[in-house]
């Protein structure tokens, strides 16, 4: 899948005037879709940004916990060791 396929598949979640996600890994891509499915189901969830900043992940969103939004900014600060 890729980021265009990913932000349309969640359009109703995403931010107005937002790009969502900017991170073109594939697996990565794969992961984070197998973890919307998750987050979707949270009342009040909506993405603005996912991406890479300064060599650290970064997911701008709402209705999830501390927790959940590390565990994706982990993952993708874990891709930028090796880009």
């Amino acid at each position: 899948m890729t980021t265009e396929a990913f932000n349309s598949k969640y359009k109703d979640y995403l931010e107005e005037r937002h790009y969502g996600l900017a991170v073109g890994d594939e697996d990565f891509i794969s992961w984070l879709d197998t973890k919307f499915q998750e987050f979707i189901k949270q009342p009040g969830f909506t993405y603005s940004q996912i991406k890479s900043k300064f060599g650290k992940g970064t997911f701008y969103c709402e209705g999830l916990s501390n927790e959940q939004i590390n565990e994706v900014e982990n993952k993708i600060t874990e891709l930028c060791k090796y880009e």
